[in-house]
């Protein structure tokens, strides 16, 4: 019954990691950009969400929804304005835009809010629980979850379904050729990467009402997303899911065993994953 409930815990815990790493997806998918600064704008969120719900007294999933055009706009305006320039055969203009601008977000963060830990407070939410059969789940962890599947149903949707996404996808196939039918490459990009702020700030809130955040953490938060893409392969949503979950199952699977091998776990899972399948276990035929 304990490895049961483990593994249960360790689901839930993946969508948190899924939400994590469905904004990266989705840039990566739609303009092949790594972006190395979104860790850090998932704790940017974080603490705009902090700052609605202590200054205005509002509800965490309220302030999240006043943040949601925030950062979208915060998005769109980063990527037609910044980082469309250094979008190209090279990879490494936007590495290194993207790692600056994660050093300037951190250390603008650290001057506003201190090196102190924060929560977002959200109540009676925060140790409720529901019974499933024999085991007990958070109510929080759970609606983590959910969310994570609502959102990469909804990029699915999205990508597939819509118009704007199969201008997403012929843009990221061919920007040149996508230009010429009457797209603008330039403002689909910022479209795209305004969404993936959307689901930032969605993970955002998650993060925050779950545990302890600073302004350095992002990296870490980072590192997770980058292997839940990674594993499911690059530009695969519901890959990515499958990611979170083999990351978030092997933590706790890890930490029942030997608390101090929790993180380890994690990564030796990732490694086991890239060996077996290097391409990820949901690669695109595109690919």
């Amino acid at each position: 019954m304990i490895w049961i409930d483990t593994i249960v815990q360790g689901i839930l815990l993946g969508g948190l990691y899924a939400l994590f790493a469905a904004g990266l997806s989705l840039v990566f998918g739609v303009m092949r950009l790594v972006n190395l600064a979104h860790g850090d704008l998932i704790v940017l969120g974080a603490f705009l969400i902090l700052v609605l719900v202590t200054a205005l007294g509002l509800n965490p999933f309220i302030a999240a929804a006043v943040a949601l055009p925030v950062m979208f706009g915060l998005g769109w305006l980063l990527q037609y304005h910044v980082l469309n320039r250094t979008l190209g055969d090279d990879i490494l203009p936007p590495l290194l835009v993207t790692f600056g601008l994660s050093i300037v977000i951190q250390n603008a963060l650290l001057e506003s809010f201190s090196a102190d830990s924060r929560r977002i407070p959200a109540g009676a939410l925060e140790t409720a629980s529901i019974s499933l059969g024999p085991i007990a789940v958070g109510v929080m962890p759970l609606l983590t979850f959910v969310s994570a599947v609502a959102v990469i149903l909804g990029l699915n949707l999205l990508f597939y379904r819509t118009e704007l996404g199969r201008a997403f996808r012929a843009t990221s196939d061919d920007a040149v050729t996508a230009g010429l039918m009457g797209v603008d490459p330039k403002r689909l990009f910022a479209t795209a990467t305004g969404l993936a702020m959307i689901v930032v700030t969605i993970a955002a809130l998650y993060l925050g009402t779950r545990s302890n955040f600073d302004p350095t953490i992002g990296p870490a938060r980072l590192i997770y997303a980058f292997e839940a893409v990674i594993i499911g392969g690059l530009g695969s949503f519901w890959g990515t899911l499958a990611g979170g979950i083999i990351i978030g199952v092997a933590q706790t699977l890890g930490a029942a065993i030997n608390p101090e091998w929790q993180i380890l776990a994690g990564h030796v899972a990732f490694l086991v994953v890239l060996l077996a399948r290097p391409r990820g276990l949901f690669p695109r035929a595109t690919d």
